[in-house]
């Protein structure tokens, strides 16, 4: 991915209020890390028990329960990936829940057209569920029994690719939808229950597809267990953005809330795909579920930058913000920055309106959709608005220069193919 290095010019700064401490301000980000990592934990042991139900008794009504499992699992995920650019701990890790997109070959049976592309991936064909012995880098490796060490350690990003994706989120929506072979046409994903049902299999290998889901799906958990903690008191994660009197968290405030804002949502997750109208890329493409995705993804830097985050059960976690501290410099930039929030929230919902009224968003960015089509550029717009007032609020309170991500869709799109 490029990377823009933002320039920052201090404007007129007009104090409005009493500045709260920088720590206090970072210790309400790690707060809000913990909870919401805490509730995705949540969201995914409750899907566990959606996942189960279906494996021990398979039916379109079990299917249905755990496709809502998942999409309310990733409801509070999808709030927490503002986290992920200021700090290294979440990127690093964060390809093992969340990457995409995926070679969904590699997993399980694909469509005909799918295997004629001739991917440059050795394994985009490999199929596991289906072959208990598959080679990787020209060694054998045994898959005749599906665990952990398989998908982690084997398996995901197999030969140094990155679309060889085995586990987290998005293996897991696969498993549940299976491909979407609709292109910008209305549908979803439509796997049926049979897939796990042993007594009358379909597309076959069903105890093998029930045992990679089982899997899968308490590799999440997993991983989500061990990155709870890493915010939690003694974790490494809060230590580090506290580190500094706070300073260090409020560089990754701002180079988290600025880096998705520009170059990963409105570039990577937006901008591409509406430049080549193609339903590959949208985020959640198996369920249909990117306008959620999008929309709970602006609502998490929303979350950060006003320092108040609502948890499902309807509690809030809330503290002093940055918000709070752009304010006490200068309130126009603040109200700049909220207005700017605001706007991109507006543009969201609208993208979630024309979704829930029935045009999904791998529709609204196919080629001819001039309505939808403009509806996700204004999307976009208002991202990049955002992004520029998160950078002048980076110059009112004098923090070193920071670096947003950048994308080529946005800073050349001329280069995209």
């Amino acid at each position: 991915m490029a990377t823009a290095v933002i320039a920052f010019a201090t404007g007129a700064c007009a104090v409005a209020q009493e500045a709260p401490s920088v720590a206090a301000v970072s210790k309400t980000y790690a707060d809000i890390a913990e909870a919401g990592y805490s509730d995705s934990l949540t969201g995914a042991k409750a899907l566990k028990v959606a996942v189960d139900a279906l494996i021990a008794k398979p039916s379109e009504d079990t299917l249905k329960a755990a496709r809502a499992a998942w999409i309310t699992a990733r409801k509070s995920y999808t709030q927490t990936e503002a986290f992920r650019f200021g700090n290294k701990i979440v990127d690093d890790w964060e390809p093992r829940v969340n990457a995409w997109p995926l070679d969904e070959g590699l997993i399980d049976y694909v469509s005909q057209e799918y295997a004629d592309q001739g991917l440059p991936n050795d394994f985009y064909l490999a199929n596991v569920i289906a072959n208990p012995k598959i080679k990787i880098g020209g060694e054998e490796i045994d898959a005749s029994v599906i665990n952990k060490e398989l998908l982690s350690e084997k398996l995901q990003e197999a030969g140094g690719v990155e679309s060889n994706v085995a586990t987290g989120y998005h293996a897991i929506e696969f498993l549940l939808w299976g491909q979407d072979l609709n292109g910008n046409e209305a549908g979803a994903g439509n796997r049926p229950a049979t897939d796990y049902d042993t007594a009358n299999c379909s597309n076959g290998n069903c105890d093998r597809r029930a045992q990679y889901l089982s899997v899968v799906t308490d590799l999440l958990i997993d991983d989500l267990t061990w990155m709870v903690g890493q915010w939690g008191e003694n974790g490494d994660a809060r230590k580090t953005v506290m580190f500094d009197s706070g300073n260090v968290g409020l560089s990754a405030i701002f180079r988290g809330l600025g880096s998705l804002s520009y170059g990963e949502l409105a570039g990577e997750r937006m901008k591409l795909g509406l430049l080549i109208h193609d339903p590959e890329e949208e985020q959640d493409c198996f369920s249909d579920n990117t306008h959620n995705a999008h929309y709970n993804n602006a609502l998490g830097i929303r979350n950060i930058y006003l320092g108040s985050y609502k948890r499902p059960d309807g509690t809030i976690v809330s503290g002093p913000s940055a918000s709070d501290l752009v304010r006490a410099k200068s309130a126009e930039a603040d109200d700049a920055t909220r207005a700017a929030l605001d706007t991109t929230m507006e543009r969201m919902q609208a993208i979630v309106d024309r979704a829930e009224g029935g045009e999904a968003y791998d529709q609204m960015i196919g080629e001819g959709n001039a309505e939808g089509n403009e509806l996700v550029e204004k999307a976009i717009q208002a991202l990049i608005a955002q992004a520029k007032a998160l950078e002048r609020d980076v110059g009112v309170l004098q923090l070193k220069a920071i670096q947003f991500e950048g994308s080529e869709s946005l800073d050349n799109p001329g280069g995209v193919r």
